[in-house]
């Protein structure tokens, strides 16, 4: 014979009871787990940008109290004279 469970006090707590037991467990778990996680994600990350960028650092290599001073190339900061001439104005009321 099918049983047939009605809704009742006892059931809604109980309901309540086991969502609530599972909200706080998965919170727990997930501050045990959450920092080891985050280490392997940044570790992957870490090795991806290594990989990535390993080319370019290998032709500079630096030897321990080496001094490397890279010079910033010479610029004029002259603006683009082709643009026009400013005209100064006043409002009017």
């Amino acid at each position: 014979m099918i049983e047939i469970h009605q809704a009742g006090p006892m059931n809604f707590l109980r309901t309540i009871l086991i969502i609530l037991l599972v909200y706080y467990t998965l919170k727990f778990l997930a501050r045990l787990f959450a920092p080891y996680l985050m280490k392997k994600a940044v570790q992957k990350m870490q090795e991806k940008a290594e990989k990535q960028y390993g080319k370019t650092t290998q032709k500079n290599d630096v030897k321990v109290g080496e001094t490397i001073i890279d010079k910033k190339p010479n610029q004029s900061n002259q603006g683009n004279k082709s643009v026009g001439e400013y005209i100064d104005f006043e409002e009017l009321d």
